[in-house]
């Protein structure tokens, strides 16, 4: 099937679009009584799920055996029943009596026994693909149900990503609904190559990984790949194969996921949205804003919902703490076995900077305003402000402080280029 699909930047697009494409998409698959499984995002992620859920749902739940759904967490804590019922918008009644054939699932990447292996990476290849950085054989784990349907649709927000240049696509198999080998290391390549080199960036040597890594999957799969504007409402819907599908959206979250300004800024607010609970997600604002801090300047990461450094990893990363990569990569004996996931995240976290005769220095300050303690923000290597003692309207006056609503949504560049 070619891609279809249309996108406005002026435009979002109607319910009745949506309605068009996705039946438009599913009307010619050989789904008639068959075993769907939808992959769909957290809600970590600005994505109508419940105008997906009831459109593939209209278009499907009568003609397909059964219609499930997999909440491709990738290494996110799982959603409990009421929250997923919240997410796809329906409740627990309507379930029952409307959509009999659905039954829906959280990915859970450490249990082992619903993992299968597709094959192998050969060393050989991983260094053709990461262009030499490395070199070792990687076992291709996925949830087993990614084999047991007859064919895998996906439900797939595209934004700006720090691991994989963008977000969406062969994304929700690997980390989304991956086990960890595959993971660790392409989280641990991105944040090698860094933070500003990857986000935002369509071919990345992460995203040749696990499209490569896809190719083992024998279950046929089409991609619902789209970006949502300021509203949050869809600014373009594109169906087909999933790599071409997630193309198309990409180039649309390049104009609309994308701002440059004149100049880099002293002092930056990142006020971080309600579904970013943990350090875990509340990092993105990080990600997405390190391009225009100033040199030596400060990024505060801000938000009172922020209550844990991460709900899955918090051991891990209190252990590790947050440092730049290089603090990492020149004490490597260290390090080498500890898992890579937790020293991408916290490389990312921290950003660019140096290591030299054992004296860690970052470009940047991060500091986290949040409901997690002054203590625990030092243990991890953090800096620390009291949220109750910031007046934001006071900051948005400040020439050199630049407060950014939402932040961890749209990546931040200069316009003459990053640091």
């Amino acid at each position: 099937m070619s891609v279809i699909g249309k996108g406005s930047l002026e435009r979002a697009l109607t319910q009745g679009d949506v309605r068009e494409i996705v039946g438009n998409a599913v009307a010619d698959l050989p789904l008639d009584g068959k075993d769907v499984l939808v992959l769909i995002p957290d809600h970590t992620r600005h994505a109508p799920i419940d105008l997906f859920f009831q459109l593939i749902g209209e278009a499907l739940h009568a003609r397909v055996r059964s219609l499930d759904y997999l909440v491709a967490t990738g290494t996110h804590a799982s959603m409990e029943m009421e929250r997923v019922y919240a997410h796809v918008g329906i409740t627990a009644e309507e379930h029952r009596e409307r959509w009999p054939r659905v039954r829906f699932f959280n990915h859970e990447h450490k249990d082992v026994a619903r993992l299968t292996t597709l094959g192998t990476l050969e060393p050989s290849e991983i260094r053709r693909l990461t262009n030499g950085l490395f070199e070792q054989p990687i076992p291709i784990t996925i949830n087993r149900k990614a084999v047991e349907y007859d064919h895998i649709l996906i439900v797939s927000p595209v934004v700006p990503h720090e691991a994989m240049g963008f977000a969406g696509g062969n994304k929700y198999f690997f980390p989304g609904i991956a086990g960890l080998e595959l993971v660790q290391t392409f989280h641990w390549l991105a944040a090698v190559i860094t933070n500003p080199a990857i986000n935002g960036v369509k071919d990345t040597l992460t995203r040749r990984v696990i499209d490569r890594a896809v190719e083992f999957l024998p279950t046929p799969r089409t991609c619902f790949a789209f970006a949502v504007d300021q509203r949050h409402e869809l600014a373009c819907l594109y169906a087909g194969e999933p790599k071409a599908a997630w193309s198309r959206a990409a180039d649309y979250s390049a104009r609309l996921h994308i701002a440059y300004l004149d100049r880099p800024y002293k002092r930056i607010l990142g006020l971080t949205p309600p579904i970013y609970e943990e350090v875990w997600v509340a990092g993105k604002a990080m990600y997405k804003l390190e391009p225009v801090v100033a040199d030596g300047g400060e990024l505060v990461i801000h938000g009172g919902h922020v209550r844990e450094i991460s709900f899955v990893h918090g051991k891990d990363i209190a252990r590790i703490g947050y440092h730049v990569r290089d603090y990492f990569t020149k004490q490597w004996d260290r390090f080498a076995n500890e898992p890579k996931l937790i020293l991408a995240h916290s490389t990312n976290v921290k950003g660019i900077g140096n290591f030299e005769n054992g004296v860690e220095q970052p470009r940047v300050t991060v500091s986290l305003a949040t409901s997690i303690p002054e203590e625990t923000c030092g243990r991890i290597n953090l800096g620390y402000r009291d949220i109750s003692s910031i007046d934001i309207d006071r900051w948005k006056e400040d020439e050199d402080t630049l407060v950014v609503e939402e932040a961890g949504q749209v990546l931040y560049r200069l316009k003459n280029g990053h640091h």
